[in-house]
């Protein structure tokens, strides 16, 4: 089965400057390979064959490694000229998509689900969006989603401290018809105009994957990532 996804690498990184002042997060070293590679690596071995990287700041650079790197799968670059959101990201880079279904991943978090599973998930409770949901004990970083009957999410609750929850894991599957079918401006929040108003609507799933999960946003997990990476 070919898949497609977009990579959502555009952000400014301005938490973890202080350990990578220069470079985009995706392109943060992990020994002598930016972290962009472990990330495509996954995403060839669960099935990907066609990447889109949403692109912005020093978009040059991590376009100039992957023309001059082998890479497994095929790469199209999308560039945003100025910052769109996560959202405005995503509809900047639809139309260099060749199909229709399309998995959504964040260029700074590597989360090893299955991805064949989760498209079958979704063929058996169809649902416009699929969201991977990473189950985690004592954090506070991040804000936990609430699982309702038949795994669909009720609601998204901000961050504080949380004993044990699921998390947004940062993996979507949905289409390019069910997003360009929105009334959505130009500039805008993913999370904010899309998921949590199809969750109150009931039309979004939560697939649970207790996998591997890391997200290089700060420093502390950033080094965890080199630790667990330069092993592999």
């Amino acid at each position: 089965m070919s898949m497609e996804c977009i990579v959502l690498a555009g952000g400014l990184g301005t938490r973890l400057r202080s350990a990578v002042a220069d470079k985009p997060k995706c392109m943060a070293p992990i020994g002598d390979k930016p972290f962009l590679y472990f990330l495509l690596q996954y995403l060839h071995q669960q099935g990907i064959r066609h990447v889109v990287l949403s692109l912005g700041y020093l978009s040059e650079q991590v376009i100039a490694w992957c023309r001059q790197t082998p890479l497994p799968l095929r790469v199209s670059f999308s560039v945003e000229q100025e910052p769109l959101g996560t959202g405005g990201g995503i509809l900047h880079a639809l139309p260099l998509l060749e199909g229709d279904q399309l998995f959504i991943v964040n260029g700074d978090t590597f989360f090893d689900v299955d991805l064949l599973q989760m498209v079958q998930f979704n063929r058996n409770a169809p649902c416009p969006v699929t969201l991977a949901l990473k189950p985690m004990l004592q954090f506070d970083r991040y804000g936990s989603i609430e699982l309702g009957t038949a795994n669909k999410i009720t609601a998204f609750r901000e961050k504080q401290y949380c004993d044990n929850g699921l998390i947004n894991g940062g993996i979507y599957l949905t289409s390019a018809t069910f997003l360009q079918s929105l009334s959505l401006p130009v500039k805008f929040s993913f999370e904010q105009s899309v998921l949590e108003p199809q969750a109150a609507q009931g039309n979004l799933n939560g697939y649970i994957s207790d996998t591997y999960f890391i997200d290089i946003g700060i420093p502390e997990d950033y080094n965890k990532a080199i630790a667990h990476f330069s092993k592999i």
